[in-house]
């Protein structure tokens, strides 16, 4: 990290650390595992893509929400839909939601633009499938300023 840049919150800057120190083809195996283990949409929101918010710069369908708890910290909720078949996708959803889910509001609104770029996938995937991820996080923080104005 150099001086000039803004810090990643804890989780989110280790996953950036696994990804920076990894080869290539490791980049696509850690995605990979994290599409795997993006969490099922809940119950409430299954089948309802209506109810969810679709990042069209990502090539794939990707459908997000996020939820503001009433708690002192006003922790994030992140909430993705995208098919099995979109595995980069569903890994940079993935990488969101275990870098950033559970985190105070304020935390996530301090997450900076560039921090898609800070994992060092340039050289794995397209900057097409880049701006995506980046679309992902201007969409949650969006989501997030709009659940605690109201």
């Amino acid at each position: 990290m150099t001086e000039t840049q803004i810090p990643l919150p804890p989780a989110l800057e280790e996953i950036a650390e696994d990804f920076s120190s990894a080869s290539s083809k490791e980049k696509l195996q850690l995605l990979l595992e994290f599409s795997d283990e993006l969490p099922p949409l809940p119950e409430r929101y299954a089948g309802h893509d209506e109810l969810l918010e679709r990042v069209d710069e990502c090539q794939s369908p990707l459908f997000l929400v996020v939820e503001v708890s009433d708690d002192d910290d006003r922790s994030v909720h992140l909430f993705f839909h995208a098919p099995a078949e979109s595995p980069t996708t569903r890994g940079f959803a993935g990488i969101l939601h275990e870098g950033l889910d559970g985190l105070p509001a304020a935390d996530v609104l301090a997450v900076p633009d560039d921090a898609p770029y800070r994992f060092g996938l340039g050289e794995a995937v397209s900057p097409l499938r880049l701006r995506g991820m980046v679309a992902m996080l201007s969409r949650i923080k969006r989501q997030v300023r709009i659940r605690i104005a109201a």
